[in-house]
């Protein structure tokens, strides 16, 4: 019997502790234009969930494996079958440890992606387009006007 390691930074999660990686495709404002690109995130157990029963999502791919397979300490590993063009989205490591963590705390979950194997029937669909790095700019214009008596005590 082996001894599962932890996590300095997650002493409850062991190397062995089970995990879904997606492969997301988003998109990147830069210089007025848009770049579609590849983004690997982890999946917590409620948002599977809802993936499967048919919601839109920018999800190609998940892949449910191990966090040792993902992670080697705190950096994050390709997983096998993954393109090498994907990143790695942002603030991969604490978002896998809490999306592990949710996969401990609800076991039936694990059944929904057997361990090891891949999952590729979601309603993929990128007309909402998700753009990671989009700035809100609230302007002058933006303000609702108000009906002239709104104010006034009449």
């Amino acid at each position: 019997m082996t001894t599962a390691t932890s996590y300095p930074n997650a002493p409850d999660l062991a190397t062995d502790d089970y995990i879904v990686i997606g492969l997301a495709t988003c998109f990147v404002k830069e210089d007025g234009e848009v770049y579609q690109i590849e983004v690997i995130e982890p999946i917590p157990s409620a948002a599977l969930e809802a993936l499967l029963k048919g919601i839109p999502t920018s999800y190609k791919l998940a892949h449910a494996t191990t966090l040792g397979s993902v992670l080697d300490g705190d950096s994050p590993l390709l997983p096998d079958g993954f393109p090498e063009s994907a990143q790695f989205g942002e603030e991969f490591v604490p978002r896998a440890f809490a999306a592990a963590r949710t996969y401990k705390r609800r076991e039936s979950a694990k059944s929904l992606i057997p361990l090891g194997t891949n999952y590729a029937d979601f309603k993929y669909s990128i007309e909402r387009k998700r753009v990671l790095n989009a700035a809100r700019v609230v302007t002058k214009e933006d303000n609702v006007k108000q009906h002239s008596h709104t104010h006034k005590v009449l």
